[in-house]
């Protein structure tokens, strides 16, 4: 890792500004994919720090605050957000989509303002400061001096729905811009440059990244190579399905694959003891009555579902606590050629940084991938089953061919990390993708209903 100090930019006042953008923001931010707090409205912005990164290009994190809705210790609940807004007199066709709203009070009044990463130059400008470790204000640009970013890569936006904002440069090089941010070191860079050290090759490895000094430190962005060729999992089981075609081979790979990535984490990172399951069953049972309290639909199933958890407590504790994935899917895993490489180790974005960086089952990985074989089969009509259920044995026979265990034979823990990521996708669809809320529920009622 490299770093110089480049002369300091004009740091922007907080004043000003933010009364020519509140407005604008308030309005603009709920109906961004990446928003978390849907539910409720921004009744308040706060301004946390803004820099003009380059001319024409506001780099800002607010903090978007729910009245009436405490957060942790009694405070406004809320999250900060990072955002790089575009200001001109005119904007051109081509970046209609981007438009946010123009001023109509305050320093910025008569101007457009817009998002400034869906704007091919300040893309490219983007780029050029994490080719050139420096500081910007409180932001800070770091490299591996290792690798050589070539100048000039023609950016454009990924349009994939995700809780953050990802550019592709000359189909060499993925920036993901982390869109809410906590404070410390994201496990998108800690995780890959871990494995990387360790050799692990299923992992791409960071480039460059981008981290803030105020208020507090945490990561903005990460540089990683870009697998040209690659689809990901969630494509290719769906073309399976659609073409009637089986796709047990590659599960068997995939879950070979994980283990490998789950057996490296315990390498790079101390390996913690084993979960204590009563402790574990009661945080799940904790989620399940707030999720319930949120989607009122899953409330007749919670009885059902509370006996997974309590099975839990007189099961073999399993498996070490260890660093995990967090938020494994079929969308998080590429296959290029043979091989399956695994992607985004940020988490579930909507947990405490804490949590996602401390240690886990490495069950919470399988059960998040046995579910999204069963996401992939509900896509088509009639269901299939019998595909959901070849695949998730065929990965997990892959996955105890690398770690030496089995998971099937952790049927108690299998069924109640199951039944709390069912949980948590009930409640994440209710918020984002109510139209998928089927999918998850028709969970719920297997494992609440039949037991798994």
């Amino acid at each position: 890792m490299t770093k110089t100090v480049s002369p300091r930019p004009r740091t922007v006042g907080a004043t000003g500004p933010m009364a020519s953008l509140a407005g604008l923001l308030r309005e603009w931010l709920p109906r961004q994919r990446w928003f978390a707090g849907k539910d409720r409205p921004v009744t308040d912005l706060g301004l946390l720090s803004m820099t003009e990164l380059f001319t024409g290009c506001l780099h800002l994190l607010v903090h978007a605050g729910h009245t009436g809705v405490p957060g942790p210790g009694g405070d406004p609940a809320g999250d900060c957000y990072q955002l790089l807004l575009g200001v001109r007199q005119h904007l051109a066709p081509r970046l209609g989509r981007a438009l946010i709203g123009r001023a109509e009070q305050g320093p910025l009044a008569g101007l457009a303002v817009y998002d400034a990463l869906q704007d091919p130059r300040s893309a490219q400008l983007l780029l050029e400061r994490l080719r050139r470790p420096g500081t910007a204000g409180p932001l800070v640009f770091e490299a591996d001096p290792s690798v050589e970013v070539p100048a000039g890569l023609v950016p454009r936006v990924l349009e994939a729905e995700q809780s953050n904002s990802s550019l592709v440069y000359g189909d060499e090089f993925i920036l993901k811009v982390f869109r809410r941010i906590q404070p410390g070191v994201n496990p998108d860079l800690e995780v890959p440059g871990a494995l990387a050290a360790q050799g692990c090759g299923r992992v791409p490895a960071p480039v460059a990244w981008l981290r803030t000094t105020h208020p507090q430190e945490a990561t903005l962005g990460v540089l990683q190579p870009f697998l040209r060729n690659a689809s990901d999992g969630w494509t290719l089981a769906l073309q399976a399905l659609a073409s009637g075609g089986d796709f047990t081979a590659e599960a068997h790979q995939l879950g070979q694959a994980t283990a490998e990535v789950h057996l490296a984490l315990a390498s790079a990172f101390p390996s913690g003891p084993h979960e204590e399951n009563a402790r574990t069953a009661a945080a799940m049972a904790e989620r399940l009555d707030a999720a319930a309290h949120c989607v009122p639909a899953l409330r007749p199933y919670v009885p059902g579902l509370r006996t997974a958890f309590g099975a839990l407590v007189a099961c073999d504790p399993g498996p070490p606590a260890q660093r995990v994935h967090g938020d494994l899917h079929l969308g998080q895993v590429l296959r290029a050629g043979r091989d399956w490489f695994v992607i985004d180790f940020e988490g579930e974005p909507s947990r405490p940084l804490d949590e996602r960086r401390g240690t886990r089952s490495p069950v919470r990985d399988i059960a998040g991938m046995l579910r999204s074989f069963d996401y992939a089969a509900r896509q088509r009509r009639p269901w299939r089953p019998e595909w959901a259920r070849r695949c998730r044995e065929a990965y997990c026979a892959g996955y105890a061919s690398r770690a030496g265990w089995d998971p099937r034979k952790k049927h108690g823990l299998l069924r109640a990390y199951e039944t709390d990521r069912a949980v948590y996708e009930v409640l994440y669809e209710a918020r984002h993708r109510p139209d998928w809320l089927p999918v998850p529920m028709a969970a719920i009622e297997r494992l609440a209903v039949r037991g798994g």
